[in-house]
């Protein structure tokens, strides 16, 4: 590094010291720099850092003089991590070097700051050495930290880090960089550096301490940690105990943090510290379409209600406020207990009371069950359940009670960048329900399966693609004697837009029965007109058949519209739909929908 003039690190820091008590005067100072050269990337780098630049038009001379010293370092330092280690760095004040300036005899004024920028060279490695390093782990040394390849102290970073990494997730929790030989030869433009790591001894998991202002009990505290005590250490098992607390809902705050030094018998002990969220919470929303009408929902949720992280959750829903139907209800209670089966898995009890008026049939049903949730991962989860429901329905086929036993099996993985508002990844989720038909039911199985994929295109994701494919069908018994609430419709926000909710079904004595097959067809162009407001074109088709698989026979239509999407910040885009049928022989015309999230 080079620089017109060197003060005296002493001087240098005198300047700084006696800046304030040097006279001031408010003035507009021009800040130009310049980079012949460089890059265009490079040259915008180094306006961006520095501060004579980013001075506002009203500065004294203190401020000033004060920039443009720290303008010296900060700019060596974002030419080094470009990989340019022989500059020279000029910064003029009204043609006076300012490093040259007499802290105790400043000008009065300051006009014109000219930052002139020789980046020199930039340097290849020669020597690009970090050791000790494993001789078997799960990271890499960087590629770009070797001979050859250009120098840059980013790249010295990244390997310093790899090599700490790599030691950590071999069970050496306090590897460290313990010295670095690095030196430049300018002549020919080559940076040696070697870096040498301290492993540290192999530790185990030590205690697990409990620290923070919570009213959640230590032992359910520990159990749903899941600490893997005596376990060699790994950095992957620490996340996973956080991350499990975290899952409960019930901390705002998890923190785990490993004490400074290990134990003597080779064991690494843990503090945990932790913050209770508020222990309830209220939530509300409201949906609006031309053909449902007005849906209003809430929930009420107790974070741990008997002190062990439990959390019970009540729902309400009432729709169809303002339509022709009759109104549709729901309530459900929910209460989730952590951990009863182990670290991932959680037990819940489930109560259900709902009356459906829907286009086609009423029913009012009544569900208690008993299930269970295995987490194996922040994307993936399964769940089965244990249950008794009772329904009386009134369809095309008359009024029945149906009885049945049943249990769940459901499996979800989301692999979304964003549930509210996602641009790539997919969303995958199946379902398998068994019923035992008694008091004259008859038994079968329903199964369901909803899966969605995105696509980002262009700068920033502008533009994305968008599709889904819903999947049902019912084997067993004839659809005369199937529950309607277990059959499938097709219509409406959820499946196909620009029809009314469940206006299509199967033909059947001059009604309409739910289908024992379905199958729904979504497709999606979402492109953003400014950073707040985007816009979308969509079709959507969908198909019911009285077979238990869809077939060529089976009932369709399809839909198709635009919408307005206005992005709120912490909420998701609000979303705005209007869809037009144009299959399937509907007469509604256009259907209008609101809500707050994408369509799917």
């Amino acid at each position: 590094m080079q620089f017109s003039y060197r003060p005296r690190a002493l001087m240098r820091a005198l300047a700084l010291a006696l800046l304030p008590l040097a006279p001031t005067a408010a003035q507009a100072a021009d800040a130009r720099l310049s980079a012949p050269g460089a890059p265009a990337d490079l040259q915008a780098r180094l306006e961006a850092a520095s501060a004579s630049v980013a001075m506002g038009p009203q500065t004294g001379v203190q401020e000033v003089l004060a920039a443009a010293l720290s303008d010296y370092r900060t700019l060596v330092q974002v030419l080094y991590d470009a990989g340019h280690f022989s500059p020279v760095v000029n910064i003029r004040l009204d043609g006076r070097e300012a490093a040259t300036i007499q802290p105790l005899n400043p000008p009065r004024t300051i006009e014109h700051i000219e930052i002139t920028v020789q980046p020199g060279p930039q340097f290849r490695f020669g020597v690009a050495e970090l050791t000790p390093f494993p001789a078997q782990s799960e990271i890499d040394i960087p590629p770009t930290y070797a001979p050859g390849h250009p120098a840059s102290t980013g790249a010295i970073r990244d390997a310093a880090s790899a090599g700490v990494r790599a030691w950590r997730r071999n069970g050496h929790a306090k590897a460290a960089i313990s010295g670095q030989d690095i030196t430049a030869d300018h002549a020919k433009a080559r940076l040696n550096a070697r870096l040498r790591l301290t492993p540290g001894p192999r530790l185990r998991f030590g205690k697990l301490h409990l620290t923070g202002q919570t009213a959640v009990r230590e032992d359910a505290l520990r159990r749903i940690a899941g600490f893997p005590t005596s376990e060699t250490f790994h950095p992957d098992l620490v996340a996973k105990s956080a991350t499990r607390l975290r899952r409960t809902g019930t901390f705002s705050s998890v923190v785990l943090r490993e004490a400074e030094h290990p134990n003597p018998d080779g064991t690494l002990d843990f503090i945990a510290e932790v913050e209770d969220l508020p222990p309830r919470r209220l939530t509300f929303g409201v949906e609006i379409s031309s053909s449902d009408g007005i849906e209003v929902s809430g929930s009420w949720m107790h974070r741990n209600l008997f002190g062990g992280a439990e959390k019970l959750r009540v729902e309400a829903r009432l729709s169809g406020i303002g339509s022709s139907n009759d109104l549709d209800g729901r309530l459900a209670v929910r209460l989730d207990q952590p951990a009863k089966l182990g670290p991932d898995d959680s037990i819940f009890y489930l109560a259900e009371a709902e009356h459906l008026d829907e286009e086609h049939y009423t029913a009012t049903r009544m569900l208690g069950a008993i299930g269970a949730r295995r987490t194996y991962s922040e994307q993936f989860y399964a769940e089965a359940a244990l249950g008794a429901t009772s329904i009386l329905a009134e369809d095309i086929y008359g009024k029945r009670r149906f009885k049945y036993l049943a249990a769940l099996l459901r499996a979800n993985y989301d692999g979304r960048d964003s549930r509210v508002n996602p641009t790539s990844g997919y969303y995958l989720q199946a379902s398998a329900t068994p019923f035992l038909g008694f008091d004259g039911s008859k038994s079968g199985l329903q199964m369901k399966a909803d899966g969605r994929a995105y696509r980002g295109l262009g700068a920033e994701d502008r533009i994305v693609l968008a599709g889904r494919l819903q999947l049902g069908s019912v084997v067993g018994p004839s659809l005369n004697e199937i529950s309607p609430t277990l059959l499938f419709y097709s219509g409406g926000a959820g499946s196909v837009r620009g029809h009314e909710y469940q206006s299509l079904g199967v033909p059947v004595n001059g009604g309409i029965s739910g289908g024992r097959s379905f199958m729904a067809l979504s497709a999606e162009i979402r492109g953003k007109v400014s950073d707040k407001i985007s816009l979308v074109g969509f079709y959507d088709a969908g198909f019911a058949g009285e077979d238990s698989f869809v077939s060529g026979s089976a009932a369709r239509h399809a839909g198709a519209g635009v919408g307005l999407r206005y992005d709120v910040a912490g909420i998701g885009p609000i979303r705005l739909d209007v869809a037009y049928p144009v299959d399937g022989g509907s007469e509604d015309g256009v259907q209008v929908y609101i809500g707050i999230g994408q369509a799917f």
